[in-house]
């Protein structure tokens, strides 16, 4: 009995660990022209860098977060909790907090982040750690759907959950809630994924990972 429950605890961390989701097919065709999408790893967060154009393309709440953004044609765009992606205080200072947000599932509030950037990414963020991948307009159209399922809509519309001094970021609140079951890069991964990108996501707890999912999908450069 005690090894049929070992052998069974080992073939289901062993199914965890190999488990890939398929990317999600596209929806219905989308005109316009294919969309660059630049991913940023800082070494352990993930972030998005989209045109400005591409996330406002469609009427409905994220249009609305995107229209009441200072201008600039690339919007950062990034998720976490809603205390801890805040907050810009030395990690030292953070390590409890940290420990909160890791530890307490389905209790902690998260916030999706928009900010506009006036340089486009190649020039506005350091090149380790950057990658670009390009997207028909068909999956971006399910990035862009993925993006708004984000946004906690209770009072009918996005709202503004923080703010930072003279930074032009806003944080909306979210839908969805930070833990160490759903991560920055879960959640990064997860957009990936509706882009068509098929994830490991066991895995995808680290941004390296998610960094290594575009890898595989973006065919190398010709010598």
């Amino acid at each position: 009995m005690r090894l049929s429950l070992i052998a069974g605890l080992v073939g289901l961390i062993l199914a965890l660990a190999t488990w890939v989701r398929p990317g999600a097919p596209e929806g219905p065709d989308a005109t316009g022209p294919d969309v660059p999408v630049h991913v940023l790893d800082n070494g352990f967060h993930t972030d998005f860098v989209m045109p400005r154009t591409a996330l406002a393309s469609r009427p409905g709440p994220l249009k609305t977060a995107v229209d009441g953004l200072t201008p600039g044609d690339w919007i950062l765009v990034g998720w976490g909790d809603a205390k801890f992606y805040v907050d810009q205080r030395p990690i030292g200072d953070r390590l409890p907090d940290g420990a909160r947000a890791f530890f307490r599932p389905g209790g902690n509030p998260s916030v999706l982040m928009l900010r506009p950037e006036t340089r486009p990414p190649e020039v506005a963020f350091l090149p380790q750690g950057q990658r670009r991948l390009v997207l028909s307009p068909a999956a971006f159209a399910n990035v862009r759907s993925r993006l708004e399922r984000s946004l906690d809509l209770s009072t009918g519309r996005p709202r503004v959950a923080a703010t930072r001094p003279g930074d032009p970021a806003r944080f909306f609140a979210s839908s969805e809630t930070f833990s160490i079951l759903h991560l920055c890069n879960h959640w990064a991964a997860e957009v990936l994924n509706a882009g068509g990108l098929p994830i490991r996501p066991v895995w995808s707890i680290t941004s390296g990972e998610v960094g290594a999912t575009v890898d595989r999908a973006t065919p190398p450069t010709p010598a």
